[in-house]
């Protein structure tokens, strides 16, 4: 039996298929369309899902939709009458998307599709709850899950067990954590829905002096359930995060790609403060309510790594999970998943140990496209490649790595990377520079093989897909310079041979040069763009950037011997 999930027309759209309960393929709208956070309907990744699984559309049994959008019309129209006629332009606005497309999801499957089968729609947050859950290693667990807002819903407490969830508190809407640090993002100059993750690498720049300032804006109770003092916000009523009084309290909004000053690292370290005491009374509050050492994480919030990396020292959970896609993104595996295990009642579950489910291209498609394109390169045995790439990062080369197929979720974990050397002083201002284009206090992350890990960070749990910070241990600080950041942290990645044998092997082999098994490892994009997903993506990247070598497949392509490549960006565009 084949479920697709969808997932659309909020941010980051995607689409998923299983078969029989377990995940075959998953990927985000924004890497074919290349608009990040795409929120428009996926019909590329539902074709693509659906070319992965070798099936068409007529074999697919149910279609499962990531939330209950006369739920979630309720709450805009309640929103509406209530806040009456500040919210009257907001309103007016949002109205043509509503009725073309976020109420006609069945029309809209079968125009696009073909699908004219039954839908489920499962609510938002029980898809970010069974994401996780039916994912994970666990027969029972306790489930948080954390976002700006579904239907109503911003915050759920829950448990699982076999296969079965059962939602027990939630915070609705306006009161979300999710939102007041999106505000908090909004009013420091990055952008919402996208740029959360810089006020938390901002935040070990600065002291939470401000803490109680934020204090203000939420009332927090002992059990973790929280209000939000709405004076300070206007979401919910406007095109806009923040209001008058938040200005009033904080002074002017940081103008967009101005300096970022001391107080802007000070208030983002006072928000972090802020969210991780109420993250971990929330989830103090369901350990106790549960009972259970296990814990499942998802929505947006759960990609706060710092916070992450702090749980089994603030709480009595001692095993946690966090999905590869705990976003939106992941919604439409969530989806599929909630319909399997618990719409059908089906026994069977599988855990997700690799988030491998995007589209690959094989040795022939690739050297055929590198050949029409002229580009030089030498194509390399596993053994001999691993043991060149080895020795030019220890050079100091940045490494464009493309292999296997494309990773489902947020980070690059080893398939879709840029490599370099941790142990370079100067490499997090060359990648930053040469490569990312990006804001200089954001740090890069390190990966590391699972048996070495505790030896270099100060880490408690298996992580393979990035989504807890740990500190490095200070003797290795100074050895580790390009991933350490500011507050002594790295945001980590642990890998096996068995989830990813080449990316394993590399790191390995690195060691032989270096001392350490532990390499560099960011996003294989530019600042602004989704992760590549293609051969002709990841040229296209590598020649618009001063990444020196790029490896895809087996073959190797170097800066040097491609410098008088006249690259046509429009063909590029259209392959």
């Amino acid at each position: 039996m084949y479920i697709l999930g969808v997932a659309c027309f909020y941010h980051d759209s995607s689409a998923s298929i299983i078969k029989d309960g377990k995940l075959i393929a998953a990927a985000q709208e924004e890497r074919w369309s290349r608009k990040k956070h795409d929120t428009d309907f996926p019909i590329n990744s539902i074709k693509y899902c659906l070319r992965e699984a070798g099936i068409t559309i007529k074999d697919v049994s149910y279609v499962a939709f990531y939330e209950k959008p006369m739920l979630k019309f309720e709450r805009l129209l309640n929103s509406h009458l209530e806040m009456f006629p500040r919210s009257l332009l907001t309103f007016v606005q949002a109205l043509p998307s509503w009725a073309m497309e976020k109420l006609r999801i069945p029309s809209l499957m079968s125009k696009k599709c073909g699908y004219r089968g039954e839908i489920y729609y499962v609510e938002h947050h029980l898809t970010h709850a069974a994401g996780s859950f039916f994912a994970s290693p666990f027969k029972e667990a306790a489930i948080m899950t954390t976002d700006g807002v579904g239907e109503w819903a911003t915050t759920t407490l829950g448990t699982g067990k076999d296969n079965n969830i059962k939602l027990l508190k939630e915070i609705n809407f306006p009161h979300s954590l999710g939102l007041l640090y999106s505000t908090v993002t909004g009013y420091l100059g990055f952008k919402v829905n996208n740029d959360e993750y810089k006020v938390m690498g901002l935040a070990p720049y600065g002291k939470p002096i401000y803490y109680d300032k934020v204090k203000k804006l939420i009332d927090i109770k002992e059990d973790g359930s929280y209000r939000l003092d709405m004076s300070y916000f206007v979401f919910h009523y406007k095109a806009k995060m923040h209001s008058k009084k938040f200005v009033e309290e904080f002074g002017p909004e940081r103008e967009k790609e101005s300096e970022v000053e001391q107080y802007h690292k000070d208030l983002a370290a006072s928000v972090q403060k802020v969210v991780e005491e109420v993250y971990f009374k929330m989830l103090n509050h369901l350990q106790k309510i549960s009972g259970s050492e296990n814990l499942c994480l998802s929505g947006g919030v759960s990609l706060n790594s710092v916070a992450n990396g702090k749980i089994t020292k603030n709480t009595k959970f001692k095993n946690v999970y966090v999905p590869p896609a705990p976003s939106d993104a992941g919604s439409s595996q969530g989806a599929a998943m909630a319909v399997w295990n618990m719409a059908l009642g089906s026994k069977k579950r599988y855990e997700i140990t690799d988030t491998f489910f995007g589209p690959g291209y094989d040795e022939a498609y690739i050297e055929n496209f590198l050949n029409e394109k002229k580009v030089k390169y030498k194509r390399l045995k596993n053994s001999e490649l691993i043991k060149t790439v080895a020795k030019l990062l220890w050079e100091n080369n940045v490494i464009g790595w493309f292999q296997g197929r494309m990773e489902f979720g947020e980070r690059a974990l080893g398939n879709r990377s840029i490599l370099a050397n941790p142990c370079n002083p100067k490499m997090k201002d060359i990648l930053n520079l040469k490569v990312k284009h990006r804001e200089q206090f954001r740090p890069f992350a390190p990966v590391v093989p699972l048996e070495d890990a505790k030896k270099y960070f100060e880490v408690d749990l298996e992580v393979p897909f990035m989504s807890f910070v740990y500190p490095v241990r200070e003797e290795m600080r100074l050895i580790l310079t390009a991933i350490t950041h500011v507050d002594g942290t790295g945001r980590l990645q642990t890998i096996t041979e068995k989830q990813n044998p080449m990316y394993y092997k590399l790191i390995k082999e690195f060691k032989k040069h270096s001392g350490v098994p532990v390499l560099v490892n960011t996003s294989f994009n530019i600042r602004g763009e989704p992760i590549v997903m293609t051969p002709q993506h990841a040229y296209r990247c590598f020649t618009g950037t001063g990444i020196d070598y790029l490896v895809v497949g087996n073959c190797l392509i170097d800066r040097n011997e491609n410098k008088k490549d006249l690259w046509d960006s429009e063909s590029l565009a259209k392959d």
